[in-house]
C-alpha cells in the first residue's frame, strides 16, 4: 500500500515537474523571439547568417525592385518607384503576376460559371488585376512613410549625439542601423553600406530619399549637400532638422484630430444610401416594384452614381490636407 501511494505522489512530481519545465521553455522561447524582433531588423537579420556585406546590400536592393547599384529596375519610373516605397520585398513580377492571375480567375467564373455579362467580367478583372494592386501598394506606401516619419526623428538625434561624442558621420549612420528598427534601421543600413562602398554620403542619402518617398528625407538630403558644399555646424543642423521634423508631426496628429469628424461625417454620407438600399432589399424586396425593368434605370443610376462619387472626392479633398 505505501509502495503504490509512494508511487502515486512520484507520478504527481514528474508531472508537475513536467509542466514547470514546458512553461518555462516556452517563456524562454517566447522572450527570446520577443528579444530579437525588438531590436534587430531584416538587414542585421541578413548579415547574422554569415553573409557577405557586399551580398547582402545587393540582396536588399534587388528585392525591392532596385539594381545593384541603387537605380530603378524597369523603365516605368514611376511604378517602379512606388513598389520601392511601398517596402513589398520579392520580386515585381510574381506581386503583378498574383494579382493578374487572380483576376483573370475571378473574371472567368464570373463569365463560365455564373452567367455575368463579358463586360462586367472585363470590369472585374481590369479592378482586381490593374487598380487593386495599385491601391495596395499606395496604402503600403503611406503606412511605411507614416510609420518613417516617426522614427526619424530619434534618428536624427542618435546622428547628434554621436557626432557631440567624437564619432565620424559614417559610424553615427551605422550606429542607427543596429540600434532602430525596420523600416528606418535596414535603410539607414543600406546607406551606411554604400558610404563603406564608396559613395559620397550626398549620394546615398538622396538614394534613401528616392526609396522610402517621405519629403524629410529630401530635406535631410538638401542639407548635407548644402553643408558639404559650404560648411557649417552639422550636429547643429540635424538637430534643427529633428525639431522640425517633430514639429510637423505634431501639426500633422492636431489637423487630422480636427478633421475626423469631417472624415467621418463623409464615411456616413457616403455609404448610409448603399446600406439602406441594402437593408430595403432584405426586408422589402418588392419595395422597388417593375422599377428595375425601365429603360431608364441604367442611365439614371450611372448619372447619380457619378454624382455621388464626385461628392465623395469632393468631401475627400475637403478633410485631407497638404502642407
Amino acid at each position: 500500500m505505501l509502495t503504490g501511494q509512494a508511487l502515486l505522489y512520484f507520478i504527481y512530481m514528474l508531472a508537475a515537474a513536467s509542466v514547470i519545465l514546458a512553461g518555462e521553455a516556452l517563456y524562454l522561447s517566447f522572450a527570446g523571439r520577443r528579444s530579437r524582433l525588438g531590436v534587430v531588423n531584416r538587414r542585421l537579420k541578413l548579415l547574422a547568417g554569415d553573409a557577405p556585406a557586399e551580398q547582402t546590400l545587393q540582396g536588399l536592393l534587388r528585392e525591392r525592385g532596385l539594381t545593384n547599384s541603387g537605380d530603378f529596375l524597369f523603365a516605368l519610373i514611376w511604378l517602379n518607384r512606388l513598389y520601392t516605397q511601398s517596402g513589398t520585398t520579392g520580386n515585381p513580377l510574381t506581386f503583378a503576376a498574383m494579382f493578374l492571375l487572380s483576376g483573370l480567375g475571378l473574371a472567368l467564373v464570373l463569365f463560365l460559371l455564373l452567367g455575368f455579362s463579358a463586360p462586367v467580367a472585363l470590369i472585374i478583372f481590369v479592378i482586381v488585376g490593374f487598380v487593386l494592386p495599385l491601391l495596395v501598394l499606395r496604402r503600403a506606401r503611406n503606412k511605411r512613410i507614416q510609420k518613417f516619419a516617426k522614427q526619424l526623428p530619434d534618428a536624427l538625434d542618435m546622428i547628434v549625439r554621436s557626432l557631440r561624442a567624437g564619432h565620424p558621420t559614417s559610424v553615427a549612420i551605422g550606429l542607427v542601423a543596429r540600434e532602430m528598427p525596420d523600416p528606418l534601421g535596414t535603410e539607414f543600413g543600406i546607406v551606411s553600406d554604400e558610404i563603406t562602398f564608396g559613395l559620397s554620403m550626398e549620394q546615398a542619402v538622396r538614394k534613401l530619399s528616392q526609396r522610402v518617398g517621405f519629403e524629410g528625407l529630401h530635406l535631410l538630403s538638401v542639407s548635407l549637400s548644402i553643408q558639404a558644399k559650404t560648411g557649417g555646424n552639422l550636429t547643429e543642423i540635424l538637430s534643427n532638422l529633428s525639431s522640425v521634423l517633430r514639429e510637423r508631426q505634431k501639426l500633422r496628429l492636431k489637423i487630422r484630430a480636427l478633421s475626423a469628424e469631417g472624415r467621418v461625417s463623409a464615411w456616413i454620407i457616403s455609404l448610409f444610401p448603399l446600406f439602406m438600399f441594402l437593408i430595403l432589399q432584405l426586408i422589402a424586396p418588392s419595395y422597388y416594384g417593375a422599377v428595375w425593368h425601365d429603360a431608364l434605370i441604367v442611365p439614371i443610376f450611372t448619372i447619380f452614381g457619378t454624382w455621388a462619387l464626385l461628392g465623395d472626392f469632393i468631401m475627400y479633398r475637403m478633410v485631407n490636407f497638404d502642407f
